[in-house]
């Protein structure tokens, strides 16, 4: 267990700059995911973490300590990679078991803590086995299993789930959520799936081109976004994003917005059927879900919209339909896309 603390961490490649000044605190056991588009300097900045990459400036703090000058190999930290990283020569056990044997530890300590470790992530049956012997979760389960081995004090993921299939992506989900709930570990996990962002995480890191956006919980990055981006990044589907000018001054809540308001946000799950609503929604595309629909359409002078229905809906393509825009779940932006 451990506390980690970035201060001011900055990182380029000859002239280019991918991390402009980060700054952030994580507490003792708490699950930080790392979340944005590609190339917003995540991974890199989990590699700084790691040590496997220096910052050009700024400083890491471990338990307080400043690790800036102490090697990957003992900073205390294990690294779960996209790509399993298994010898594929090796069994289960030997894959586990390889670095604690690099480091001199005795055997019986080895089958120990491999044994625990297999215990905890159902791999006790498959010890004997060769990675290509195993499904992609089992083999995510080992690299785990590796990782847990060496009780560091920080685990870091790096797109753990990337390689895996849909329904199991949602399963590894749960069960490295669960693990953490068992080993009251610190974790930093790195993904663009912010859906695995929201699902994970006890905080949330959004990233933008080297900068930090947001830090939050994920209900508090979904409900009040500090821009646009974060408005857009955060939820699936995403915000509905609406010109000011598209709200009739007649509009009983038009009093309400604030002043200076240039884009109205909504999500698709707050949008409205009302039969006197001020807007008129050009349906494309419905897709049914059996629980919900998702209609796609267009408001205004083709400005993208969508809206959730509960349940089953008759309407279909090439439809119109009247909107209604709650005022309170409405998200005021400025012109510059920052929240009012």
């Amino acid at each position: 267990m451990a506390t980690l603390e970035l201060a001011s961490i900055v990182k380029s490649f000859d002239k280019t700059t991918i991390l402009h000044g980060i700054d952030l605190s994580v507490k003792d056991g708490e699950f930080v995911v790392f979340v944005g588009p590609s190339g917003c300097g995540k991974s890199t900045l989990l590699r700084v973490i790691a040590g496997l990459e220096s910052p050009t400036s700024g400083e890491i703090r471990i338990d307080g300590q400043n690790v800036n000058a102490v090697s990957a190999a003992h900073r205390g930290c294990a690294m779960v990679f996209q790509s399993y990283a298994l010898y594929p020569h090796m069994s289960v056990y030997d894959n586990m078991a390889f670095g604690l044997e690099n480091l001199g530890i005795e055997t019986a300590q080895i089958e120990s803590k491999v044994g625990a470790a297999a215990t905890l992530l159902r791999l006790n049956e498959l010890l004997q086995r060769k990675p290509t012997q195993l499904s992609g979760g089992q083999r995510q389960r080992v690299a785990i299993g590796r990782a847990i081995v060496r009780e560091p004090k920080l685990f870091l993921f790096d797109e753990p789930l990337s390689n895996l299939d849909a329904e199991l992506r949602v399963s590894m989900r749960a069960e490295i959520r669960d693990l953490h709930a068992r080993l009251k570990a610190t974790m930093v996990y790195v993904t663009h799936d912010q859906v695995e962002a929201m699902t994970m995480a006890d905080k949330i890191v959004v990233l933008r081109a080297g900068k930090v956006e947001q830090v939050g919980a994920p209900l508090d990055l979904y409900n009040r976004p500090v821009n646009t981006f974060v408005a857009g990044f955060i939820g699936s589907p995403r915000m509905n994003f609406l010109p000011i000018a598209l709200l009739p001054p007649q509009h009983p809540d038009a009093a309400l917005i604030p002043p200076g308001t240039h884009t109205i946000g909504l999500r698709p799950e707050h949008a409205q059927i009302a039969a006197d609503g001020p807007i008129t929604m050009k349906v494309g595309q419905v897709e049914q879900l059996g629980s919900t629909s998702l209609l796609h359409g267009t408001v205004g002078q083709d400005t993208p919209f969508e809206m959730v229905c509960n349940g089953q809906t008759g309407i279909t393509g090439g439809d119109t339909v009247k909107l209604g825009l709650p005022r309170q779940d409405m998200h005021c932006f400025d012109k510059d896309g920052q929240r009012i």
